[in-house]
C-alpha cells in the first residue's frame, strides 16, 4: 500500500492533533480527525499561551508560522523580581536562529491557525464526535466512533493517534499507564483586559516568599497573571486602569508520562502522553513536536521509531519543568533566601542563561531532520 493511502484516525483536535493532521496532510495523506468538543477550546480559556522557537521552525514549512508571527506579542525579555528588587533580566531575542525564544498567543488562536491552514487540503475536524472503544489489535486497530446525532461508527484504521488529552480515551482502551505525582499546591490565573495597551513584551515573575505571581502577555491591551498564592489578585499591580477581568481558573499540577508512546500502531502525542507543569511554557509545544515528528516517521515508514525517538525529549523537559516549578514553590526560608541570592549570579553567567535560553526556545530536544537548518 502506498504510504499516502494508509488510513488514519486521529483523536482529538486540539494543538497536538491538528498540527499532526496538517502535517501528514501535506506529505499527501487524508488523516481524518475527531473531536468530542464542539470546537476549538475558547479564546477566553486558552491556558496555553507560549509559541517557542522550535514549535515556529516546525510550523513554518506549513506557513502556519507566517500566521502566528502576526498576531503573537514577541516575548523580549523574561524577568525576576523581589521585593521590588530585580534579580534576573534575560533578552530572549539573543538565541540563535531566525526566530527569538518565545511568543505569546492563545492556544485558541493557534488552533483556529491550524484549522484555517488545515482546510487547505480538504481536511476538516469532525467535531462532537468521540471515540467509545479502541480495539487492541496491534496491526489494525478498530475504533467505534459515536457522532453528534447519537449514531455509532465502526472501522479499522492503519494507524490511529491519540491526541485526545490527559484523559486519554485512546491511551485507557490500549492498557498503557500514566505513572507520576501531582504537587499538593494548586496554581491559580486570572486574564486581565485593560483600558488601554500596556507592555506586552515581558514576562515577569514575582517572588513573594513564600509564592509567586507570574506577569505574562495575552494580547496588547490583555496581561494573564499566575500564581501560588490563593488571594494573588489582591497583589496585582496592574499597569492600568481595568476594563474587565475576562477570565479566571485555578488547577493542579501533575507530573507524568507514559512508559511507552506507541502500542501497535497506535500512538500517543501531547497530554496523553505527557503532562507537567506551565513552567518554562513548554506544554503546547511539546505536544505539537512529538505530532510533527510522528507524521514525518509515518511518511517514512519509521513510526515504530517513535517511542525511543522522543522519549528522552519527553524526559528532558518533565525534568526541566520539575526544577524550574521547585524553584518558584519553595516554601523553607533558608532555601528561599539562598534561591534569592544565587538568582541574581546565575543569570549574569553568559553559560546559564545560554542553557535557559536553549530550553525556552524548545532548542534542547533534538532539531527536526527534515528541516534544513533547524537547531
Amino acid at each position: 500500500m502506498a504510504p499516502g493511502h494508509r488510513s488514519i484516525l486521529i483523536a482529538g483536535a486540539g494543538a497536538t492533533g491538528l498540527a499532526a493532521a496538517l502535517e501528514l496532510a501535506r506529505r499527501g495523506f487524508h488523516p481524518r480527525i475527531v473531536d468530542s468538543d464542539a470546537g476549538p477550546v475558547p479564546l477566553i480559556e486558552s491556558r496555553a499561551l507560549g509559541v517557542n522557537a522550535r514549535t515556529l521552525t516546525l510550523l513554518a514549512p506549513s506557513r502556519v508560522t507566517d500566521a502566528i508571527l502576526q498576531e503573537a506579542q514577541q516575548i523580549a525579555r523574561f524577568r525576576v523580581v523581589s521585593k521590588g528588587r530585580r534579580l534576573a533580566d534575560l533578552d530572549t531575542t539573543t538565541i540563535a536562529g531566525p526566530y527569538s525564544a518565545l511568543h505569546a498567543l492563545a492556544q485558541g488562536h493557534t488552533e483556529r491557525l491550524l484549522v484555517g491552514k488545515l482546510s487547505d487540503y480538504e481536511v476538516v475536524p469532525e467535531w462532537e464526535t468521540s471515540i467509545v472503544s479502541v480495539s487492541d489489535d496491534r496491526s489494525k486497530p478498530r475504533v467505534t466512533l459515536r457522532k453528534a446525532d447519537g449514531s455509532v461508527e465502526s472501522g479499522s484504521f492503519d494507524i490511529v493517534i491519540g491526541a485526545d488529552g490527559a484523559h486519554s480515551t485512546v491511551r485507557k482502551a490500549i492498557g498503557i499507564s500514566f505513572p507520576g505525582e501531582a504537587l499538593e499546591s494548586s496554581f491559580y490565573l486570572a486574564d486581565f483586559r485593560y483600558s488601554q495597551p500596556v507592555d506586552s513584551h515581558f514576562a515577569e515573575i514575582s517572588l513573594v516568599d513564600p509564592g509567586m505571581i507570574g506577569r505574562l502577555p495575552l494580547e496588547r491591551d490583555v496581561l494573564r497573571y499566575i500564581s501560588t498564592l490563593p488571594d494573588f489578585e489582591t497583589r496585582i499591580q496592574h499597569p492600568a486602569s481595568i476594563a474587565e477581568r475576562v477570565w479566571a481558573s485555578n488547577f493542579r499540577v501533575h507530573f507524568r508520562h507514559v512508559e511507552t508512546m506507541s502500542k501497535g500502531n497506535v500512538f500517543l502525542a501531547g497530554d496523553a502522553a505527557h503532562i507537567h507543569s506551565p513552567a518554562g511554557a513548554r506544554g503546547m509545544n511539546l505536544g505539537i513536536e512529538d505530532a510533527c515528528w510522528l507524521a514525518w516517521l509515518i511518511s517514512e515508514g519509521r513510526e515504530a521509531e517513535y517511542t525511543a525517538l522522543r522519549m528522552p525529549a519527553v524526559q528532558t523537559v518533565l525534568k526541566q519543568t520539575r526544577q524550574l516549578t521547585s524553584l518558584i514553590t519553595m516554601r523553607n526560608p533558608l532555601a528561599i533566601a539562598i534561591r534569592n541570592l544565587a538568582v541574581p549570579v546565575l543569570f549574569r553567567l553568559p553559560a546559564f542563561s545560554q542553557r535557559l535560553l536553549h530550553g525556552v526556545s524548545g532548542y534542547d530536544t533534538p532539531p527536526p531532520p527534515w528541516i534544513d537548518g533547524a537547531l
